[in-house]
């Protein structure tokens, strides 16, 4: 199944949606398209007129461009999704949680799919990192 994670450029989550035979739907994903795009003259900072229309489908133009932006890469993945992981309480260096109101966008519009979504506290200390992959572990191989 296709797991879209949040933060969208987690490698943990990345790596362990990976591991568990799943597709991790993430930034880096949506990153490396551009990147390797001919067509976009100075990856990835050059914006392109499909990816404003693209923004402009998840958020109206009076949302912040940053927000827009954000979703012009997500949305799409979000779109994809058939399962979620989001972790809660990230500390800011801690993947995109800076932008908190792309978060919530990100958070409505995954539940808004209906799909299996595991939302998971940030692990503090070791005791806790072991219940967070162990839950994990356990939504991942209950996903059809």
């Amino acid at each position: 199944m296709k797991v879209f994670i949040m933060p969208p450029n987690s490698l943990i989550l990345f790596d362990l949606v990976e591991r568990f035979g799943h597709e991790p739907l993430s930034a880096m994903k949506a990153i490396a398209e551009r990147v390797t795009d001919l067509e976009i003259d100075s990856p990835p900072i050059n914006v392109t007129s499909e990816d404003v229309k693209k923004g402009l489908k998840y958020a109206g133009i009076e949302v912040p461009s940053g927000i827009r932006g954000r979703l012009a890469l997500w949305g799409p993945l979000i779109d994809e999704a058939e399962a979620a992981i989001i972790m809660e309480d990230a500390p800011y260096y801690f993947g995109c949680v800076g932008c908190h109101r792309t978060n919530e966008m990100v958070k409505y519009l995954l539940r808004k799919k209906g799909i299996p979504i595991l939302e998971i506290p940030y692990p503090t200390n070791e005791e806790e990192a072991k219940f967070m992959v162990t839950k994990i572990k356990e939504f991942l191989e209950g996903l059809k």
